[in-house]
């Protein structure tokens, strides 16, 4: 009988891994690793490409050309392009002040406006009071103005002079016959005090007719100027209910009307009239011949 052999079984091969590469899977799963490599490896070859691209002076010089021409031809295409300026809420004279001041060669590109800038030079014209400035779709630069009203005309040293409601000077005036609606006042400081003029103003509306203006004294207090040479002195503290007392005296007994010269309301207690010369002569001849006068 022949002897069966039979032969060994294989041993398995052992699942596990070695010890090296269960070290490598365990570095691997680290965060800090993980980061690095999906993010501090490629960023670190790409900066080691780029700054090898970037040594040499000619690539250097043909990318910034490149970059230039790029941008050029962005801001260039026609949807960017503005081509004309509308001025909305100004007169003709003030529309050409601000093109002036504004001095834009269109076309131009949208990108090379700056909207704030421009602004301000338009805010910076006295006659405008505020402005806005924005690009419409078409290629227009728009420019909305709020242009400021001028309240009162102002005689100084430097000529006539068109000032608004807060004393802000509008624009020069040529002559006082040209804007004969605005009230006229005079005398330094008159401008810091446009508000109470405008007030005592239309206090006065009953003198309409006589009334030729206000004149700033010393900085503090008003004097009315009427026709025939007449003038109301007022208190430099609440001069409106002085004004309205004269009124009142006026409309009863027609102060305004006889030969009076001033009417002094600086002391509220003791209002003073001066009289005309000529009044006074006959004032003193009726004193003599009343014997008033011996």
């Amino acid at each position: 009988m022949q002897q069966v052999i039979r032969p060994r079984p294989q041993a398995r091969p052992d699942p596990a891994p070695s010890r090296l590469n269960y070290r490598v899977q365990r570095w691997m799963l680290t965060p800090g690793i993980r980061l690095g490599l999906r993010t501090l490896v490629p960023f670190a070859l790409c900066f080691a490409l780029g700054s090898l691209f970037m040594a040499d002076q000619g690539r250097r010089d043909a990318l910034t050309v490149f970059l230039s021409d790029l941008r050029v031809s962005i801001q260039e295409r026609p949807e960017f392009m503005v081509g004309l300026m509308a001025i909305d809420g100004a007169g003709r004279n003030l529309s050409e002040d601000i093109r002036e001041a504004v001095a834009l060669d269109f076309p131009v590109s949208s990108f090379d406006l700056d909207l704030q800038q421009i602004r301000e030079r338009i805010v910076g014209l006295d006659p405008v009071k505020a402005a806005s400035v924005r690009i419409r779709p078409g290629g227009i630069l728009q420019v909305d103005v709020v242009e400021r009203q001028p309240s009162v005309i102002w005689r100084s040293r430097a000529g006539l002079s068109m000032l608004d409601a807060s004393g802000t000077h509008v624009d020069q005036l040529p002559a006082r016959t040209t804007r004969p609606e605005l009230p006229l006042i005079a005398g330094q400081g008159a401008d810091r005090a446009v508000g109470e003029a405008l007030a005592l103003f239309a206090a006065a509306q009953p003198l309409a007719g006589r009334l030729r203006g206000l004149v700033r004294i010393g900085e503090r207090r008003w004097d009315v100027v009427l026709d025939r040479g007449q003038r109301i002195l007022l208190p430099p503290d609440r001069p409106v209910r002085a004004l309205e007392r004269v009124l009142a005296l006026n409309e009863v007994r027609d102060l305004l009307e006889r030969d009076v010269t001033v009417v002094d309301m600086r002391l509220r207690a003791r209002p003073t009239v001066r009289m005309t010369e000529h009044a006074v002569e006959d004032w003193w001849k009726i004193r003599r011949i009343n014997g008033y006068g011996q």
